[in-house]
C-alpha cells in the first residue's frame, strides 16, 4: 500500500481542546479511531458534522463483552467539507475518515442519542436498538425498524449470546393488520423522522403510506425491511475475508461487486496490504463496467414511468452490450466471482481489451443518440422538472450519497474525496446538478455513465504489467477498519472487525441506499400521487418492489390501497385521482 503522510491531525487537535479524547488506531494513514465519554458522544458527533465537515457513513453497535466487558457504538465520519458552496469543501491531504467510539456499559446499555444533534443518525440508532439492544436516550423515534412488528420482545441477534429464538415465534396472523405505527401528519416530531429499511443488502418489499390534501402529498410514511437475510450474523465466526466477498457480492442483483470490494478492502486497509496495481485497475474496470449497466436501467426505468416504452427498450438494447463487457471481463454476465484478498482472480489479455474498446465506441455512441431523444422530449422534461426536489439543507442534516446528493447540488463522490484503487491514476469529473429534482438524478446518472467509458478505456491504456495477487496477511484479532466505494447509487460501506482464527469478529454493512431512504419523505411532499413512483424511482433504490401504496386523504378520511400496477399507470396519465372513486 502506498505511504501517505498520516491524515487527521488537525481535526483531532481541535477536538482534544473542547472534549477527552483518545486516539485508539491509526491504519490506515488516512482512518482515524478515537475513543470519547459517551456522555460526551453526542456532541462530539455534531462537532467533526457540522462544524468541521463530516459526512455521517455508517455507525456500528457491536458486543465487545468478550474483549472489554462492555458494547460500543461507532459512528463513521467522512470528513469532506461541508460543501454547501462552491469551494466549501476540504483540501485533499485533509480528507479523511474519523470513527468515534464510546463504550456503553453491559449493565447499562444507554447512551444519549446522536440524532438529537445529527438527524443523520436517526435510523441507525434505531437499528442498534433493534439488533444489540443499545438504547439512544432521546432517540425521537422508538419504533422497530430493522425487526419485525411480531419479533420476540427482549431479544437482540447481533448480541454474541444471543439465543435461538426461533421456537419462540407464533404463527403470524396474515389477515390482522400490521402493529406498526405509522406517523400521521398532526404527530408531534413528524420533521424529524427518517424512515426506511435498514438493510438494503436484500430485494424487500415496502408499505408506503402518502398523505395527500387533494393530489398533493402533504407528508408521508413508509415501513420496509420485510426482508432480511442475516448475513451479518452468518459471517460471524464462520466466516474468512474471501469467503465474505462471496457472500457481499450477492448482498445486491445489480452493484455486487461494489459490495465486495468495499468487504475486502475493509480488510486490506487495516493490514496495509499493497495489492498489485494491475489488480487495483482491473478492479476499478469492474467497477465502472457495473455502474454502466446499472445506469442505464435506471434511465431506462425513468423513461418507462413516463410512457415511453421505446427508449426504456432502447436503453436496455444497450445494456446487453455493457453485460458482454462484464462477460469478457469475468466469464459471466455478472462481474461476480472476481475478487479474493490481495488481487482478482483473472487478467485482462490484449484481445479482451481490443473487444472491451470495441464494444465502447458502439455503446457510446447509441447511448448518445438514444439519450438526445429522451432529452428533447417535452413530456419527459415536463414529468421529471422541478419534481421530487431534495432541498440543500435536508441532504446536508441526512448524507444521501451517488446521484441523489450529487443532483442536489453536492459534488461528494468517493472516488474523488477518497480515492481508491486505480481513480488516483485517471481523470474523470464529477457530474454535478444543483435543482434536486428527478431530472438532475437522471442527467448525473447520464454523465456518469460517459464518465464511467472514459475511466474504463484509460486504464486499459494505462494499466501497468505485474502480478495479479499477492498473498494474503495475517489480520490481528480485534483490528478495524473501513472499506468504501462509490457504487452506481452511491458511497457503500462495510466495516469489520476481526476476530481470533482469522474469521469475523462483527462485520457490518451499509449499502447506498440506506443513506437515501430518509431524506424520501421530504422528496415526496408538495408532489402528486401521480409523481411517487418517479420520486422512488430516481433514487434507484435496491428493493424488489412496493406490495402497496396506501393513500390518505387527510380532510375526508378516506383511504384507497393502490397497487404498483396501477400506480404505474397514474404516473403515466397523470390524469385519474386514487381518491375519487
Amino acid at each position: 500500500m502506498e505511504k501517505t503522510e498520516i491524515k487527521g491531525k488537525k481535526f483531532i487537535s481541535e477536538l482534544g481542546n473542547l472534549f477527552k479524547v483518545e486516539v485508539i488506531r491509526h491504519q490506515p494513514d488516512d482512518q482515524i479511531t478515537i475513543l470519547v465519554d459517551r456522555n460526551d458522544l453526542p456532541e462530539v458527533v455534531k462537532t467533526l458534522y457540522y462544524k468541521m465537515g463530516g459526512w455521517l457513513s455508517t455507525m456500528v453497535a457491536n458486543d465487545e463483552r468478550e474483549i472489554n466487558g462492555n458494547y460500543a457504538v461507532y459512528y463513521v465520519l467522512s470528513m469532506e467539507g461541508n460543501k454547501m458552496e462552491e469551494g466549501d469543501e476540504l483540501p485533499p491531504e485533509e480528507k479523511c475518515w474519523i470513527t468515534v467510539k464510546a463504550l456503553i456499559p453491559a449493565h447499562d446499555p444507554v447512551y444519549p442519542s446522536v440524532a438529537l444533534k445529527v438527524p443523520a443518525a436517526v435510523w441507525y440508532e434505531r437499528e442498534a436498538r433493534d439488533m444489540m439492544g443499545l438504547i439512544a436516550e432521546g432517540l425521537p423515534d422508538q419504533r422497530r425498524l430493522a425487526l419485525s412488528d411480531d419479533f420476540p420482545a427482549g431479544i437482540y441477534p447481533l448480541r454474541k449470546d444471543s439465543i435461538d429464538y426461533r421456537e419462540k415465534f407464533a404463527p403470524y396472523d396474515l389477515d390482522k393488520e400490521p402493529d406498526y405505527d405509522f406517523l400521521y401528519p398532526e404527530g408531534e416530531g413528524v420533521m424529524d423522522v427518517p424512515l426506511g429499511p435498514t438493510h438494503i443488502t436484500s430485494d424487500e418489499p415496502g408499505h408506503f403510506r402518502l398523505f395527500v390534501d387533494g393530489e398533493t402529498i402533504i407528508d408521508a410514511d413508509y415501513k420496509l425491511f420485510y426482508v432480511h437475510r442475516g448475513i451479518e450474523k452468518l459471517a460471524e465466526n464462520r466466516l474468512d475475508y474471501d469467503q465474505m466477498a462471496f457472500i457481499a457480492e450477492r448482498i445486491c442483483g445489480i452493484c455486487g461487486f461494489a459490495h465486495a470490494v468495499s468487504c475486502i478492502e475493509s480488510s486490506e486497509n487495516v493490514t496495509g496490504l499493497d495489492v498489485p496495481l494491475r489488480a487495483r485497475a482491473i478492479r476499478t474496470i469492474c467497477l465502472e463496467t457495473e455502474r454502466l449497466h446499472s445506469h442505464l436501467l435506471n434511465i431506462g426505468l425513468a423513461s418507462e414511468f413516463t410512457g415511453n416504452v421505446t427508449a426504456f427498450l432502447q436503453m436496455f438494447k444497450i445494456r446487453e452490450q455493457t453485460m458482454d463487457m462484464a462477460q469478457i471481463l469475468t466469464g459471466g454476465r455478472k462481474t461476480y466471482g472476481m475478487i479474493l484478498t490481495g488481487g482478482v482472480r483473472r487478467d485482462i489479455t490484449d484481445v479482451e481489451r481490443k473487444e472491451m474498446n470495441r464494444i465502447m465506441d458502439k455503446v457510446e455512441i447509441e447511448f448518445k443518440e438514444c439519450l438526445d431523444g429522451i432529452i428533447d422530449s417535452p413530456n419527459f422534461l415536463k414529468r421529471l422538472k422541478g419534481v421530487g426536489v431534495l432541498n440543500k439543507k435536508i441532504a446536508r442534516d441526512f448524507s444521501p450519497v451517488g446521484p441523489n446528493v450529487r443532483g442536489a447540488g453536492f459534488n461528494r463522490d468517493a472516488r474523488y474525496d477518497h480515492p481508491f484503487d486505480w481513480y488516483k491514476k485517471v481523470d474523470f469529473k464529477v457530474p454535478v446538478y444543483g435543482d434536486g429534482d428527478v431530472l438532475s438524478r437522471v442527467l448525473v446518472r447520464a454523465g456518469e455513465f460517459l464518465e464511467s467509458i472514459s475511466i474504463i478505456r484509460q486504464c486499459l491504456d494505462l494499466m501497468p504489467s505485474g502480478p495479479i495477487m499477492v498473498k494474503k496477511p495475517f489480520v490481528e484479532p480485534y483490528s478495524h477498519g473501513v472499506g468504501f466505494v462509490e457504487a452506481p447509487r452511491g458511497e457503500d460501506i462495510h466495516w469489520t472487525m476481526h476476530g481470533n482464527a482469522q474469521k469475523v469478529h462483527r462485520w457490518r454493512v451499509r449499502a447506498s441506499t440506506y443513506n437515501n431512504w430518509p431524506s424520501l419523505r421530504f422528496q415526496f411532499r408538495g408532489n402528486s400521487v401521480a409523481d411517487a413512483p418517479l420520486i422512488v424511482g430516481s433514487l434507484d433504490p435496491c428493493y424488489s418492489c412496493s406490495e402497496r401504496v396506501t393513500v390518505v386523504d387527510v380532510k375526508k378520511q378516506k383511504t384507497k390501497i393502490i397497487q404498483m400496477e396501477d400506480l404505474k399507470k397514474y404516473a403515466i396519465t397523470r390524469k385519474d385521482s386514487p381518491l375519487k372513486n
